[in-house]
């Protein structure tokens, strides 16, 4: 089933000569198995938004359907009847934050994997199971990590034990905040591939707030807008970043990779400008030397 979201609309410190709007009207659907890319100016509202699916922010106004959940805001009031099970909402929807790295606790690898899951009530062999299976996904040898402080492991390393306990809750959805920040070009390779690798395997909707345009043009089928608070438009990769009115429109920058191929063609190479990936500027590249050649 589809998340839907429906005029979603929050308000910091409501009701105070300090109120702040964070999200106004905001309405969306992401189907099974998309990968959205999520962007927009800091305080735009991209981490409001979906700290909202999983219940971390409670809902004011509007309403958001995840498969059997319902969050109806009721303007800060108590609910009254059934309260949703946030737990097993929690379960659903797995959330990294920027960072995550800072959130780790334990004393060890194996203690810090495991709490998510032991929170929601996976107990014995399930549990061990669970916290082996997420160790191993996001690439660690799980016989050499386990019993090691989570605070002696590189910058890389612990991002991925954060990442692995979100996965051991097995969630349909995976929401991640900045994922590749303060990484090196490599290991921002190395997460964005091991997501892929989650999504193909676990989590078949991704949901990846990022800065990085060459990143969102390169794995995500499409993208939100945000901008200051408001979901201002959703677009492909091709049709966002295939447009410099559009990009001008909503102050949204280009990819550097399209950028050097507008540069490329500009300068009389008949290349397509809007190309979105490394692979495919070099075949652009090797397709008009190709076509330069035969002609000449």
């Amino acid at each position: 089933m589809p998340i839907k979201i429906t005029d979603l609309n929050y308000v910091y410190s409501k009701g105070t000569p300090f109120a702040k709007t964070a999200l106004a009207g905001v309405n969306l659907t992401i189907e099974d198995g998309e990968f959205w890319g999520v962007i927009g100016h800091t305080g735009s509202g991209k981490s409001t938004l979906f700290s909202h699916l999983n219940a971390l922010t409670r809902i004011q106004s509007g309403k958001i359907e995840i498969d059997e959940f319902t969050l109806v805001g009721n303007g800060g009031k108590k609910q009254k009847g059934k309260k949703p099970n946030y737990k097993a909402l929690r379960a659903r929807v797995g959330m990294v934050f920027q960072y995550p790295e800072y959130q780790l606790f334990a004393e060890d690898v194996e203690t810090d994997v495991a709490f998510g899951p032991k929170n929601i009530g996976i107990k014995g062999d399930e549990l061990s199971a669970r916290v082996k299976e997420a160790i191993e996904m996001v690439g660690l040898p799980y016989d050499e990590v386990r019993k090691r402080s989570p605070f002696d492991l590189s910058g890389g390393q612990k991002r991925r034990v954060a990442l692995a306990g979100v996965l051991a809750m097995h969630p349909s959805v995976l929401v991640l905040d900045e994922p590749t920040a303060g990484l090196d070009p490599r290991g921002k390779k190395e997460i964005l591939d091991l997501i892929v690798r989650i999504k193909n395997t676990l989590c078949p909707t991704v949901i990846m707030i990022s800065h990085n345009m060459d990143e969102v043009a390169k794995y995500c089928d499409k993208i939100a807008v945000m901008a200051d608070g408001k979901l201002v438009l959703t677009a492909s990769p091709a049709e966002l970043f295939g447009s410099r009115e559009t990009l001008e429109k909503f102050g949204v920058e280009m990819p550097n990779v399209t950028a050097i191929a507008g540069m490329l063609a500009d300068g009389g190479l008949n290349i397509d400008r809007a190309a979105l990936t490394e692979e495919a500027l070099v075949e652009e590249i090797l397709r008009a030397k190709g076509a330069e050649g035969q002609t000449a």
